[in-house]
């Protein structure tokens, strides 16, 4: 989709971008091929120049560059270019980010590996493992899961970051993630479904107290299904977004899920769940 992309480069906004490809450019290199001749030479030649730029920029893989210039709007087109150097973010934790609150796993996924980190064991590995990534996925992640993780470690995630709390909204979709999954053909069922953020609360500090590693694997397998779920609802929501650009692009295919390393132990669950919701 970046290379049929227009609306980053200065003075080309959104009616400019479909003008250009209702002239028949429907890529930058056919702009550089054709230039529309709706446009002044001066404009032309600016144009190309950032042309130029631009496709210097997705050689280099400089995700920020197309992130920081394109409008918010239109940060879902970085996906395709970026799929394998994106990653999937959630974290768990014990508030909303007051003081004595602390994260307490973090899920991440990458299309391939599955990685996780827990408090008190490997949760600092984070830190560095992230920088390995040019694009960030998460849901409602720049209102709470990034400002949550910048503060606690005291470091910036600099990343191209596709929040698909507002991607979602902006096709119809609103709710929290299980509401939007559920929405999308993908709803939990099982156990798994009744695990929400409140009760990953419950279920670390049923770790904590008693040493219950059920209830920290329960924690993290819902904290894994959180980013599994999340590449299927980006392609989805890229594969939409691209209908309504006014030419045919190819769609991404969803690959199959991986299996979560975790599974939720139902006993567990129906425990927790008598002691704090008895009726």
């Amino acid at each position: 989709m970046l290379n049929s992309s227009f609306s980053h480069i200065p003075s080309v906004g959104g009616v400019t971008e479909r003008r250009i490809w209702s002239s028949g450019v429907k890529t930058m290199d056919d702009f550089l091929k054709t230039p529309p001749e709706c446009f002044s030479l001066n404009k032309r030649k600016k144009i190309v120049d950032h042309i130029h730029l631009s496709k210097e920029k997705i050689r280099s893989k400089d995700a920020r560059y197309f992130y920081d210039n394109l409008p918010s709007k239109e940060h879902w087109r970085l996906f395709k270019e970026y799929q394998d150097e994106t990653a999937y973010i959630d974290i768990e934790t014990t508030g909303l980010c007051a003081p004595g609150d602390i994260i307490t796993t973090i899920a991440l996924y990458d299309g391939k590996n599955i990685n996780y980190y827990i408090h008190g064991k490997n949760l600092d590995y984070f830190k560095k493992d992230i920088k390995q990534y040019k694009v960030i996925i998460t849901y409602n992640g720049k209102t709470f899961d990034i400002p949550f993780i910048e503060s606690y470690f005291g470091i910036s995630i600099p990343h191209s970051h596709l929040d698909l709390r507002y991607i979602l909204h902006s096709l119809g979709y609103s709710g929290g993630l299980k509401s939007c999954e559920r929405q999308l053909g993908i709803g939990r069922t099982g156990s798994l479904a009744d695990v929400d953020g409140f009760f990953a609360v419950l279920l670390w500090n049923d770790y904590k107290s008693k040493r219950n590693e059920k209830s920290l694997e329960t924690l993290l397998s819902y904290n894994i299904e959180d980013v599994l779920n999340l590449e299927y609802l980006m392609i989805e929501a890229y594969n939409r977004k691209l209908r309504d650009i006014p030419f045919k692009l190819e769609n991404l295919s969803i690959p199959t899920k991986p299996e979560n390393p975790f599974e939720v132990n139902a006993s567990t669950v129906e425990r927790i769940k008598n002691q704090y919701y008895p009726y």
